[in-house]
Protein backbone atom coordinates (compact mmCIF):
# COMPACT_ATOMS: atom_id res chain seq x y z
CA UNK A 1 0.00 0.00 0.00
CA UNK A 2 1.18 3.53 -1.11
CA UNK A 3 0.38 5.19 1.92
CA UNK A 4 2.73 7.02 4.46
CA UNK A 5 2.98 5.57 7.92
CA UNK A 6 3.21 7.20 10.96
CA UNK A 7 3.69 5.58 14.41
CA UNK A 8 1.53 5.91 16.80
CA UNK A 9 4.84 6.12 19.57
CA UNK A 10 6.17 9.07 17.20
CA UNK A 11 3.04 11.62 16.48
CA UNK A 12 0.01 10.02 17.70
CA UNK A 13 -2.44 12.93 16.37
CA UNK A 14 -1.08 12.69 12.67
CA UNK A 15 -1.12 8.73 13.18
CA UNK A 16 -5.09 9.34 14.01
CA UNK A 17 -5.67 11.50 11.42
CA UNK A 18 -3.67 9.58 8.52
CA UNK A 19 -5.27 6.31 9.82
CA UNK A 20 -8.98 7.70 9.15
CA UNK A 21 -7.91 8.68 5.31
CA UNK A 22 -6.02 5.92 4.87
CA UNK A 23 -8.53 3.75 5.89
CA UNK A 24 -11.42 5.44 3.57
CA UNK A 25 -13.59 6.57 6.97
CA UNK A 26 -13.56 9.96 6.53
CA UNK A 27 -12.46 12.87 5.01
CA UNK A 28 -12.71 16.94 5.25
CA UNK A 29 -15.83 18.59 3.85
CA UNK A 30 -15.13 21.99 2.06
CA UNK A 31 -17.80 23.22 4.96
CA UNK A 32 -15.17 24.70 6.95
CA UNK A 33 -15.67 22.26 10.01
CA UNK A 34 -17.74 19.37 8.97
CA UNK A 35 -16.51 15.85 7.54
CA UNK A 36 -17.60 13.35 4.90
CA UNK A 37 -18.28 10.00 5.87
CA UNK A 38 -16.93 7.72 3.30
CA UNK A 39 -19.07 4.56 2.87
CA UNK A 40 -16.76 2.11 5.10
CA UNK A 41 -17.08 4.75 7.81
CA UNK A 42 -20.93 5.20 7.92
CA UNK A 43 -20.99 1.26 7.77
CA UNK A 44 -18.58 1.03 11.09
CA UNK A 45 -21.81 3.75 12.27
CA UNK A 46 -24.36 1.65 11.01
CA UNK A 47 -23.35 -1.13 13.13
CA UNK A 48 -22.61 0.92 15.70
CA UNK A 49 -26.54 2.09 15.43
CA UNK A 50 -28.46 -1.03 14.63
CA UNK A 51 -27.28 -2.69 17.95
CA UNK A 52 -27.95 0.30 19.88
CA UNK A 53 -31.05 0.76 18.31
CA UNK A 54 -31.94 -2.93 19.42
CA UNK A 55 -31.29 -2.38 23.04
CA UNK A 56 -32.86 1.11 23.48
CA UNK A 57 -36.00 -0.66 21.96
CA UNK A 58 -35.73 -3.48 24.29
CA UNK A 59 -35.67 -1.01 27.36
CA UNK A 60 -38.99 0.06 25.42
CA UNK A 61 -37.85 3.19 23.68
CA UNK A 62 -39.61 4.38 20.51
CA UNK A 63 -37.92 6.64 17.84
CA UNK A 64 -39.32 9.91 16.30
CA UNK A 65 -37.53 12.68 14.61
CA UNK A 66 -37.61 16.22 15.18
CA UNK A 67 -37.15 19.41 13.42
CA UNK A 68 -33.44 20.32 12.51
CA UNK A 69 -34.89 24.22 13.33
CA UNK A 70 -35.26 25.72 16.58
CA UNK A 71 -37.45 29.24 16.92
CA UNK A 72 -34.79 30.99 19.38
CA UNK A 73 -37.33 31.80 21.75
CA UNK A 74 -37.81 28.14 22.36
CA UNK A 75 -34.00 27.93 23.19
CA UNK A 76 -34.26 30.57 25.19
CA UNK A 77 -36.78 29.27 27.57
CA UNK A 78 -34.48 27.01 29.45
CA UNK A 79 -31.73 29.63 30.20
CA UNK A 80 -29.04 27.24 31.45
CA UNK A 81 -29.05 25.15 28.55
CA UNK A 82 -29.45 28.55 26.16
CA UNK A 83 -26.52 29.90 27.99
CA UNK A 84 -24.40 26.89 27.62
CA UNK A 85 -24.68 26.42 23.91
CA UNK A 86 -24.60 29.98 22.71
CA UNK A 87 -20.84 30.05 21.50
CA UNK A 88 -21.74 26.88 19.14
CA UNK A 89 -24.96 27.54 17.79
CA UNK A 90 -25.42 28.52 13.73
CA UNK A 91 -28.41 30.96 13.31
CA UNK A 92 -30.65 31.21 10.18
CA UNK A 93 -31.89 34.76 9.66
CA UNK A 94 -32.81 34.45 5.91
CA UNK A 95 -35.33 32.26 3.76
CA UNK A 96 -34.46 33.11 -0.01
CA UNK A 97 -31.45 33.95 -2.41
CA UNK A 98 -31.74 36.47 -5.42
CA UNK A 99 -29.82 37.04 -8.26
CA UNK A 100 -28.65 40.62 -7.97
CA UNK A 101 -27.80 42.92 -10.86
CA UNK A 102 -24.48 42.03 -11.11
CA UNK A 103 -25.54 37.76 -11.34
CA UNK A 104 -24.37 37.00 -8.37
CA UNK A 105 -26.43 35.41 -5.94
CA UNK A 106 -26.94 37.26 -2.54
CA UNK A 107 -29.48 36.74 0.54
CA UNK A 108 -32.36 38.43 -0.09
CA UNK A 109 -32.69 41.46 2.32
CA UNK A 110 -36.42 41.33 1.93
CA UNK A 111 -36.57 37.45 3.40
CA UNK A 112 -35.44 38.28 6.58
CA UNK A 113 -37.41 35.61 9.48
CA UNK A 114 -39.61 37.25 11.63
CA UNK A 115 -38.04 35.37 14.01
CA UNK A 116 -34.36 33.73 14.04
CA UNK A 117 -34.22 29.76 13.66
CA UNK A 118 -30.98 28.05 15.37
CA UNK A 119 -29.96 24.74 14.11
CA UNK A 120 -29.80 22.24 16.49
CA UNK A 121 -26.75 21.74 18.65
CA UNK A 122 -29.06 19.77 20.87
CA UNK A 123 -32.98 18.98 20.82
CA UNK A 124 -34.24 19.41 24.13
CA UNK A 125 -36.13 23.08 23.19
CA UNK A 126 -38.22 21.55 19.88
CA UNK A 127 -38.84 18.63 21.97
CA UNK A 128 -40.25 19.78 25.30
CA UNK A 129 -42.10 22.18 23.25
CA UNK A 130 -43.85 19.31 21.35
CA UNK A 131 -44.29 17.65 24.91
CA UNK A 132 -46.73 20.11 26.33
CA UNK A 133 -49.65 18.91 23.68
CA UNK A 134 -48.36 15.30 24.37
CA UNK A 135 -48.80 15.09 27.95
CA UNK A 136 -51.89 15.85 30.04
CA UNK A 137 -52.49 12.42 32.93
CA UNK A 138 -50.09 10.06 34.25
CA UNK A 139 -51.23 7.61 31.85
CA UNK A 140 -49.13 9.50 28.83
CA UNK A 141 -46.08 8.60 31.44
CA UNK A 142 -43.38 7.45 30.90
CA UNK A 143 -42.78 9.07 27.56
CA UNK A 144 -39.95 6.96 25.87
CA UNK A 145 -38.38 8.60 23.20
CA UNK A 146 -35.09 8.37 20.98
CA UNK A 147 -33.69 10.50 18.02
CA UNK A 148 -31.50 9.25 15.31
CA UNK A 149 -30.31 13.02 14.17
CA UNK A 150 -27.63 15.42 12.87
CA UNK A 151 -26.22 18.47 15.08
CA UNK A 152 -24.59 21.48 14.44
CA UNK A 153 -21.96 23.28 16.89
CA UNK A 154 -19.79 25.45 15.57
CA UNK A 155 -16.12 24.12 15.85
CA UNK A 156 -12.97 26.09 15.06
CA UNK A 157 -10.43 23.29 15.95
CA UNK A 158 -12.12 19.97 14.14
CA UNK A 159 -10.44 16.57 14.17
CA UNK A 160 -12.00 13.56 12.25
CA UNK A 161 -14.87 11.98 14.53
CA UNK A 162 -13.81 13.35 17.98
CA UNK A 163 -14.70 17.04 17.33
CA UNK A 164 -16.84 18.02 13.94
CA UNK A 165 -19.35 21.15 13.54
CA UNK A 166 -21.96 18.56 12.60
CA UNK A 167 -22.00 15.01 13.61
CA UNK A 168 -24.65 12.31 14.06
CA UNK A 169 -25.74 11.12 17.53
CA UNK A 170 -28.82 9.90 19.06
CA UNK A 171 -30.55 11.74 21.64
CA UNK A 172 -33.11 10.04 24.14
CA UNK A 173 -35.56 12.79 25.44
CA UNK A 174 -37.95 11.08 27.94
CA UNK A 175 -40.46 12.18 30.68
CA UNK A 176 -41.45 10.16 34.00
CA UNK A 177 -44.23 11.10 36.76
CA UNK A 178 -41.90 10.81 39.46
CA UNK A 179 -38.17 12.21 40.49
CA UNK A 180 -36.96 8.87 41.35
CA UNK A 181 -38.88 6.88 37.82
CA UNK A 182 -36.61 9.52 36.28
CA UNK A 183 -32.83 8.74 37.78
CA UNK A 184 -33.74 4.81 37.49
CA UNK A 185 -34.05 5.75 33.82
CA UNK A 186 -30.96 7.78 33.64
CA UNK A 187 -28.60 5.41 35.12
CA UNK A 188 -30.34 2.31 33.27
CA UNK A 189 -29.49 3.95 30.17
CA UNK A 190 -26.05 4.76 31.29
CA UNK A 191 -25.79 1.00 31.93
CA UNK A 192 -26.96 0.28 28.46
CA UNK A 193 -24.00 2.63 26.92
CA UNK A 194 -21.26 0.99 28.86
CA UNK A 195 -22.71 -2.68 27.76
CA UNK A 196 -22.02 -1.49 24.48
CA UNK A 197 -18.81 -0.04 25.46
CA UNK A 198 -17.59 -2.43 26.47
CA UNK A 199 -19.36 -5.85 24.67
CA UNK A 200 -19.24 -4.50 21.26
CA UNK A 201 -17.10 -1.70 21.11
CA UNK A 202 -14.53 -4.15 23.32
CA UNK A 203 -13.52 -0.82 25.01
CA UNK A 204 -13.43 -0.67 29.38
CA UNK A 205 -15.09 2.04 30.68
CA UNK A 206 -15.45 4.06 34.17
CA UNK A 207 -19.15 5.05 34.67
CA UNK A 208 -19.30 8.10 37.25
CA UNK A 209 -20.69 11.45 37.32
CA UNK A 210 -19.70 14.84 36.08
CA UNK A 211 -18.61 17.63 38.52
CA UNK A 212 -20.72 21.15 38.73
CA UNK A 213 -18.55 22.80 36.07
CA UNK A 214 -18.56 19.34 34.14
CA UNK A 215 -22.29 19.14 33.78
CA UNK A 216 -24.37 19.11 30.96
CA UNK A 217 -25.93 22.81 30.79
CA UNK A 218 -29.59 22.36 32.01
CA UNK A 219 -28.80 18.97 33.74
CA UNK A 220 -29.67 18.39 37.50
CA UNK A 221 -27.15 15.79 37.19
CA UNK A 222 -24.70 14.48 34.54
CA UNK A 223 -23.40 10.61 34.17
CA UNK A 224 -20.79 9.91 32.00
CA UNK A 225 -18.56 6.46 30.64
CA UNK A 226 -15.17 7.31 30.07
CA UNK A 227 -12.39 5.23 28.14
CA UNK A 228 -9.18 5.49 27.68
CA UNK A 229 -7.38 5.50 24.16
CA UNK A 230 -3.62 4.40 23.39
CA UNK A 231 -1.98 7.58 24.27
CA UNK A 232 -2.70 7.88 27.72
CA UNK A 233 -5.88 10.95 27.45
CA UNK A 234 -9.37 10.14 28.40
CA UNK A 235 -12.13 10.34 26.45
CA UNK A 236 -16.04 11.16 27.21
CA UNK A 237 -17.92 8.44 25.44
CA UNK A 238 -21.34 8.87 26.31
CA UNK A 239 -23.72 11.11 28.57
CA UNK A 240 -26.66 10.63 30.68
CA UNK A 241 -28.64 13.52 31.88
CA UNK A 242 -31.44 13.76 34.57
CA UNK A 243 -32.77 17.00 33.90
CA UNK A 244 -34.84 17.25 37.18
CA UNK A 245 -37.94 19.45 36.57
CA UNK A 246 -36.13 22.18 34.72
CA UNK A 247 -36.94 21.94 31.07
CA UNK A 248 -41.15 20.99 32.23
CA UNK A 249 -41.19 24.40 34.25
CA UNK A 250 -39.37 26.18 30.96
CA UNK A 251 -41.83 25.03 28.93
CA UNK A 252 -44.88 24.56 31.25
CA UNK A 253 -45.19 20.66 30.65
CA UNK A 254 -47.41 19.19 33.50
CA UNK A 255 -49.41 16.42 34.01
CA UNK A 256 -52.52 15.29 36.29
CA UNK A 257 -51.44 12.84 38.65
CA UNK A 258 -52.96 9.64 40.42
CA UNK A 259 -54.08 11.67 43.29
CA UNK A 260 -55.54 14.42 41.20
CA UNK A 261 -52.59 17.42 41.14
CA UNK A 262 -51.32 18.94 38.37
CA UNK A 263 -47.58 18.56 38.70
CA UNK A 264 -44.59 19.30 36.55
CA UNK A 265 -43.19 16.17 34.71
CA UNK A 266 -39.66 15.17 35.46
CA UNK A 267 -36.80 14.67 32.65
CA UNK A 268 -33.86 12.72 31.23
CA UNK A 269 -32.05 13.09 28.11
CA UNK A 270 -28.99 11.04 27.15
CA UNK A 271 -27.08 10.39 23.44
CA UNK A 272 -23.65 9.40 22.18
CA UNK A 273 -22.50 10.48 18.69
CA UNK A 274 -19.95 9.60 15.66
CA UNK A 275 -17.34 9.78 18.19
CA UNK A 276 -17.23 6.16 19.18
CA UNK A 277 -15.95 5.44 16.22
CA UNK A 278 -12.69 7.86 17.01
CA UNK A 279 -12.35 5.69 20.20
CA UNK A 280 -12.73 2.50 18.52
CA UNK A 281 -9.78 3.80 15.98
CA UNK A 282 -7.94 4.93 19.21
CA UNK A 283 -8.55 2.07 21.80
CA UNK A 284 -7.41 -0.36 19.38
CA UNK A 285 -5.94 0.05 16.36
CA UNK A 286 -2.13 -0.31 15.61
CA UNK A 287 1.03 1.60 13.33
CA UNK A 288 -0.15 -1.03 10.47
CA UNK A 289 -3.83 0.38 10.42
CA UNK A 290 -7.53 -0.24 11.96
CA UNK A 291 -8.58 -3.00 14.50
CA UNK A 292 -11.99 -3.55 14.62
CA UNK A 293 -14.07 -5.76 17.18
CA UNK A 294 -15.81 -8.79 15.40
CA UNK A 295 -18.68 -7.33 17.39
CA UNK A 296 -18.67 -4.34 15.07
CA UNK A 297 -16.88 -4.69 12.32
CA UNK A 298 -18.35 -4.14 8.75
CA UNK A 299 -16.45 -7.20 7.23
CA UNK A 300 -15.62 -10.07 9.63
CA UNK A 301 -13.98 -12.06 7.85
CA UNK A 302 -11.95 -11.47 4.19
CA UNK A 303 -11.39 -14.93 1.61
CA UNK A 304 -8.71 -13.91 -0.45
CA UNK A 305 -7.78 -16.38 -3.09
CA UNK A 306 -4.31 -16.96 -4.49
CA UNK A 307 -4.05 -18.44 -7.73
CA UNK A 308 -1.44 -18.32 -10.62
CA UNK A 309 -3.93 -18.81 -13.39
CA UNK A 310 -7.08 -18.55 -14.21
CA UNK A 311 -8.31 -22.40 -14.26
CA UNK A 312 -6.58 -22.35 -10.38
CA UNK A 313 -9.02 -18.85 -10.18
CA UNK A 314 -12.19 -21.00 -10.81
CA UNK A 315 -10.78 -23.92 -8.54
CA UNK A 316 -10.24 -22.09 -5.49
CA UNK A 317 -13.51 -19.88 -5.98
CA UNK A 318 -15.42 -22.69 -6.21
CA UNK A 319 -13.97 -23.92 -2.44
CA UNK A 320 -14.18 -20.45 -1.30
CA UNK A 321 -17.65 -19.37 -2.06
CA UNK A 322 -18.65 -22.96 -0.26
CA UNK A 323 -16.68 -21.44 2.46
CA UNK A 324 -18.12 -18.19 2.44
CA UNK A 325 -22.20 -19.90 2.25
CA UNK A 326 -20.90 -22.15 5.14
CA UNK A 327 -19.75 -18.50 7.26
CA UNK A 328 -22.52 -16.72 6.40
CA UNK A 329 -25.06 -19.43 7.59
CA UNK A 330 -23.67 -18.69 11.10
CA UNK A 331 -24.41 -14.74 10.50
CA UNK A 332 -21.27 -13.87 9.96
CA UNK A 333 -20.42 -10.87 7.61
CA UNK A 334 -18.05 -12.47 5.04
CA UNK A 335 -16.07 -10.74 1.65
CA UNK A 336 -14.60 -12.77 -1.00
CA UNK A 337 -12.22 -10.72 -2.51
CA UNK A 338 -11.86 -11.81 -6.13
CA UNK A 339 -10.78 -8.64 -7.69
CA UNK A 340 -8.02 -9.82 -10.53
CA UNK A 341 -6.76 -5.79 -10.36
CA UNK A 342 -4.96 -6.67 -7.37
CA UNK A 343 -2.37 -9.09 -6.53
CA UNK A 344 -2.64 -11.88 -2.82
CA UNK A 345 0.21 -9.27 -1.11
CA UNK A 346 -1.80 -5.90 -2.21
CA UNK A 347 -4.91 -7.56 -0.33
CA UNK A 348 -3.11 -9.20 2.46
CA UNK A 349 -2.14 -5.13 3.37
CA UNK A 350 -5.50 -3.05 2.55
CA UNK A 351 -7.76 -5.40 4.72
CA UNK A 352 -5.42 -5.04 7.34
CA UNK A 353 -5.45 -1.77 7.16
CA UNK A 354 -9.22 -1.58 7.00
CA UNK A 355 -9.32 -3.85 10.32
CA UNK A 356 -11.15 -7.04 8.99
CA UNK A 357 -10.60 -9.35 12.20
CA UNK A 358 -9.81 -12.44 10.65
CA UNK A 359 -8.38 -13.49 6.74
CA UNK A 360 -8.53 -16.82 5.13
CA UNK A 361 -5.86 -17.53 2.38
CA UNK A 362 -7.18 -20.24 0.39
CA UNK A 363 -4.69 -21.42 -2.49
CA UNK A 364 -4.84 -24.91 -5.02
CA UNK A 365 -2.70 -26.64 -2.61
CA UNK A 366 -4.53 -25.66 0.09
CA UNK A 367 -7.67 -26.98 -1.73
CA UNK A 368 -5.28 -30.33 -1.99
CA UNK A 369 -4.34 -30.31 1.44
CA UNK A 370 -8.08 -29.53 2.87
CA UNK A 371 -6.75 -26.88 4.75
CA UNK A 372 -6.39 -22.73 4.75
CA UNK A 373 -4.35 -19.98 6.39
CA UNK A 374 -6.24 -18.60 8.93
CA UNK A 375 -4.51 -15.04 9.74
CA UNK A 376 -5.80 -12.66 13.19
CA UNK A 377 -5.56 -9.12 12.76
CA UNK A 378 -5.25 -8.47 16.50
CA UNK A 379 -2.03 -10.45 17.25
CA UNK A 380 -1.18 -11.19 13.90
CA UNK A 381 -1.19 -14.48 14.38
CA UNK A 382 -1.70 -17.00 11.43
CA UNK A 383 -2.26 -20.89 11.71
CA UNK A 384 -2.86 -23.51 9.25
CA UNK A 385 -6.48 -25.24 10.04
CA UNK A 386 -8.54 -27.84 8.07
CA UNK A 387 -11.65 -26.81 5.98
CA UNK A 388 -13.81 -29.34 7.57
CA UNK A 389 -15.37 -27.75 10.61
CA UNK A 390 -13.91 -23.96 9.56
CA UNK A 391 -17.62 -22.46 10.31
CA UNK A 392 -16.95 -23.17 14.20
CA UNK A 393 -13.38 -22.79 14.10
CA UNK A 394 -14.30 -19.00 12.76
CA UNK A 395 -16.96 -18.51 14.82
CA UNK A 396 -14.99 -19.48 18.29
CA UNK A 397 -11.89 -17.70 17.28
CA UNK A 398 -14.17 -14.44 16.02
CA UNK A 399 -14.90 -14.75 19.55
CA UNK A 400 -11.54 -15.23 21.42
CA UNK A 401 -10.55 -11.66 19.27
CA UNK A 402 -13.45 -10.04 20.73
CA UNK A 403 -12.58 -10.90 24.07
CA UNK A 404 -8.51 -10.26 23.46
CA UNK A 405 -8.96 -7.21 22.17
CA UNK A 406 -11.25 -5.76 25.35
CA UNK A 407 -8.55 -7.67 27.84
CA UNK A 408 -5.84 -5.90 26.26
CA UNK A 409 -7.46 -2.77 26.46
CA UNK A 410 -8.66 -3.40 30.09
CA UNK A 411 -5.18 -4.21 31.03
CA UNK A 412 -3.86 -0.64 29.51
CA UNK A 413 -6.46 0.92 31.00
CA UNK A 414 -6.25 -0.59 34.35
CA UNK A 415 -2.27 -0.32 34.37
CA UNK A 416 -2.81 4.08 33.74
CA UNK A 417 -4.77 4.70 36.88
CA UNK A 418 -2.22 6.13 39.03
CA UNK A 419 -3.11 7.10 42.62
CA UNK A 420 -1.86 10.50 44.02
CA UNK A 421 -1.27 12.18 47.12
CA UNK A 422 0.33 15.72 46.94
CA UNK A 423 0.43 18.18 44.20
CA UNK A 424 4.12 17.34 43.21
CA UNK A 425 3.01 13.68 42.67
CA UNK A 426 -0.03 14.72 40.90
CA UNK A 427 2.31 16.82 38.49
CA UNK A 428 5.06 13.87 37.65
CA UNK A 429 2.74 11.91 36.50
CA UNK A 430 1.24 14.56 33.94
CA UNK A 431 4.46 15.15 32.70
CA UNK A 432 6.27 12.05 32.93
CA UNK A 433 3.26 9.15 32.50
CA UNK A 434 -0.09 9.22 31.45
CA UNK A 435 -3.59 7.77 32.15
CA UNK A 436 -5.84 9.01 34.55
CA UNK A 437 -4.76 9.85 37.98
CA UNK A 438 -6.78 9.39 41.27
CA UNK A 439 -6.25 12.08 43.63
CA UNK A 440 -8.62 14.09 47.05
CA UNK A 441 -10.37 17.05 45.67
CA UNK A 442 -11.68 19.47 48.07
CA UNK A 443 -15.14 19.67 46.25
CA UNK A 444 -14.77 23.06 45.08
CA UNK A 445 -15.06 24.21 41.40
CA UNK A 446 -12.48 26.84 42.19
CA UNK A 447 -10.01 24.41 43.00
CA UNK A 448 -11.27 22.32 40.01
CA UNK A 449 -10.74 25.38 37.33
CA UNK A 450 -7.26 25.87 39.26
CA UNK A 451 -5.93 22.60 38.27
CA UNK A 452 -7.24 22.63 34.42
CA UNK A 453 -5.73 26.25 34.12
CA UNK A 454 -2.21 25.15 35.36
CA UNK A 455 -1.98 21.55 34.21
CA UNK A 456 -5.52 21.16 31.46
CA UNK A 457 -6.46 17.84 33.21
CA UNK A 458 -9.99 18.26 33.91
CA UNK A 459 -12.21 15.89 36.49
CA UNK A 460 -13.64 13.49 34.41
CA UNK A 461 -15.81 11.70 36.59
CA UNK A 462 -16.42 10.72 40.39
CA UNK A 463 -17.12 7.47 40.05
CA UNK A 464 -20.23 5.63 40.85
CA UNK A 465 -20.00 3.27 43.91
CA UNK A 466 -16.76 5.67 44.98
CA UNK A 467 -14.82 4.75 48.21
CA UNK A 468 -15.36 7.25 51.17
CA UNK A 469 -11.84 7.94 52.60
CA UNK A 470 -10.29 11.15 54.18
CA UNK A 471 -7.80 13.11 53.03
CA UNK A 472 -6.97 15.96 51.76
CA UNK A 473 -7.04 17.82 48.27
CA UNK A 474 -3.58 17.48 46.42
CA UNK A 475 -4.11 21.33 44.91
CA UNK A 476 -5.64 23.01 48.19
CA UNK A 477 -4.69 21.03 50.68
CA UNK A 478 -8.34 21.34 52.13
CA UNK A 479 -10.06 18.06 53.71
CA UNK A 480 -11.45 15.74 51.18
CA UNK A 481 -13.82 12.49 51.25
CA UNK A 482 -13.07 11.17 48.30
CA UNK A 483 -10.95 10.01 45.09
CA UNK A 484 -11.85 11.46 41.69
CA UNK A 485 -10.47 11.14 38.11
CA UNK A 486 -8.47 13.30 36.33
CA UNK A 487 -6.80 13.40 33.13
CA UNK A 488 -6.01 15.24 30.11
CA UNK A 489 -8.82 14.24 27.75
CA UNK A 490 -9.95 14.73 23.74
Amino acid sequence: MAFEKVKRSENYSEWYNNLVKNADLAEHADVKGCMVIKPYGYAIWEKIQAQLDKMFKDTGHVNAYFPLLIPKSFFEKEEKNAEGFAKECAVVTHYRLKVDDNRKIIVDPEAKLEEELIIRPTSEAIIWNTYKGWIQSYRDLPLLINQWANVMRWEMRTRLFLRTSEFLWQEGHTAHSSSDEAIKETKQMLDVYAEFAENFMGVPVIKGVKTENERFAGAVETYCIEGLMQDGKALQMGTSHFLGQNFAKAFDVKFQSKEGKLEHVWATSWGVSTRLIGALIMAHSDDEGLVLPPNLAPIQVVIVPIYRSDEELVKVSSKAIEIKKQLEALGLSVKFDNRDTQKPGFKFAEWELKGVPLRIGIGPRDIENGTVELARRDTKEKHVIQIEGIDLKVKSTLEEIQKSIFERARSFRDNSIHIVNSWEEFKDVLENKSGFISAHWDGTGETEEKIKELTKATIRCIPLNNPQEEGVCVYSGKPSKQRVLFAKAY
